[in-house]
């Protein structure tokens, strides 16, 4: 998969592609289906499989709120992406020109002139341009003048509710990443590279992987029973394990992160991108009388997560 992020010095090659269009944070099942039909169109038009997607995310570029919302960073999002068969992924730079830009322009400017897309596919909740003037029927009646396909998809529901990132965001609140894998089509998956940490666990027989979690959407804080993949670097595979996920109360107050005891594992992983998969929750962060409670905690926690994850 290539990724473009310079679209005002395109390469030819890169041109062409059809392409869904939104944020496609978490890409769940209603994104897939989105990429499903493009993937189609693609098809249909000989052109490559494309994302067009914006990076920051607009929400961040228009709020006020420091309150992290992201349930994928973009280096996670965009390994979700080529795992689905996407060729080009447009990241395109959300900034004051583009913000500024009307949904003619937009449509004209980006779509047309710079990416000269076949085909878009969006979600029929879609709004773009200044002030979200313009929306998925307008813009079909734009690509029909400007020499591009669209395609609307509908909404996807599971039962009798939309799916939608902001429902997968309060399922990971309550401690229900099973509700939001339902959503989401793969489990939620915390994503990082492994920084060194104050080396606790190790002290007390669990050493961890320690990521940040900045700028993502904090699931519930607490232990989780989980999978792990290492991405790259000489342990590179899929693991079991436990992670605590919040400020670890035992030790003060702290930044949040999350930390990974991987069963059955020795070895160095600074350094390394692992992708942390919430399977179960088991319990929430806990202040103890004192780290042999701590320890006795944390077998309990380790044996349960195996007997879960045996089964998944």
């Amino acid at each position: 998969m290539r990724i473009i992020r310079d679209t005002h010095f395109i390469d030819p090659t890169d041109r062409g592609a059809a392409a869904a269009i939104g944020n496609f944070d978490g890409v769940h099942l209603g994104h897939q289906a989105v990429i499903d039909l493009t993937r189609k169109a693609a098809a249909d038009t000989g052109a490559p499989l494309g994302i067009m997607t914006f990076e920051p995310h607009p929400r961040s570029y228009f709020s006020n709120d420091p309150k992290p919302f992201r349930l994928m960073n973009a280096e996670a999002k965009a390994h979700r992406l080529e795992k689905l068969g996407v060729e080009k992924l447009y990241e395109v730079p959300f900034n004051d020109t583009l913000a500024a830009l009307s949904a003619r322009d937009f449509a004209q400017t980006v779509i047309a002139d710079q990416l000269g897309l076949k085909h878009v596919v969006v979600g029929a909740d879609f709004c773009f341009g200044q002030g979200r003037k313009g929306n998925a029927r307008t813009l079909a009646e734009m690509g029909a003048k400007m020499g591009f396909g669209v395609t609307i998809a509908p909404m996807m529901q599971v039962g009798d509710a939309d799916i939608s990132s902001t429902a997968i965001r309060q399922a990971l609140t309550d401690g229900r990443p099973a509700d939001a894998a339902k959503m989401l089509g793969h489990w939620h998956r915390l994503e990082n590279t492994v920084i060194r940490g104050d080396q606790r666990g190790r002290d007390l027989g669990y050493p961890t992987a320690n990521m940040s979690i900045d700028g993502l959407h904090p699931p519930k804080f607490g232990v989780y029973a989980v999978k792990i993949d290492v991405r790259d670097g000489p342990h590179a595979g899929s693991y079991n394990g436990a992670a605590s996920i919040g400020v670890r109360p035992m030790f003060g107050e702290n930044r949040p992160n999350c930390e990974t005891f991987i069963f059955d594992f020795k070895g160095d992983l600074y350094g390394a991108t692992v992708s942390v998969a919430l399977v179960e929750y088991l319990r929430p962060e806990l202040k103890f009388d004192g780290l042999d409670a701590l320890i006795t905690q944390m077998d309990a926690d380790c044996v349960k997560a195996r007997e879960i994850l045996a089964n998944v």
